[in-house]
């Protein structure tokens, strides 16, 4: 099992931080593009979601996979949404999406009066501390990993 990558998105579509760790394929567009292509995928998918439920979305949609890799996501209230791309073997990331917001964005970015935010994050020690915490995941393979690009 392995994590492919991750995005943090702002509630206003940017995204503030992409991490590549095991990412077999590129899009064969620009990051920028795929940021864009990533955020409407998901708010297609959000406002799917909460209009074809038959039950109250509270947490809206948490997990979404195709036949090559599993989607995770999580949204907090004050709109950051966090992606995770893993292979098909890796269980619901819920709490550990949150582990990254809080205990990673919150204290590294939130409360680091340097970061400005809704700009692209620029903290070195978030970059490290978000990278130690994806390769310390059980679920992380050091035997597939190749690279990690910000």
């Amino acid at each position: 099992m392995t994590v492919h990558n991750l995005y943090i998105f702002d509630r206003n579509g940017s995204c503030l931080h992409y991490g590549e760790w095991n990412r077999k394929k590129q899009a064969g567009i620009s990051k920028e593009e795929e940021f864009k292509l990533m955020y409407g995928m998901l708010f297609s998918i959000r406002s799917f979601c909460s209009k074809m439920s038959p039950l109250d979305m509270k947490d809206g949609f948490l997990t979404f996979q195709t036949s090559k890799y599993k989607l995770h996501y999580y949204e907090t209230a004050t709109g950051i949404k966090i992606i995770m791309n893993t292979d098909l073997g890796v269980p619901n990331a819920k709490d550990i999406l949150h582990q990254i917001y809080s205990t990673l964005y919150v204290e590294y970015i939130v409360k680091n009066p340097l970061c400005v935010l809704g700009e692209q994050l620029s903290s070195d020690l978030f970059s490290t501390r978000l990278d130690l915490y994806i390769r310390a995941l059980p679920f992380f393979s050091p035997a597939l990993h190749n690279t990690h690009t910000q």
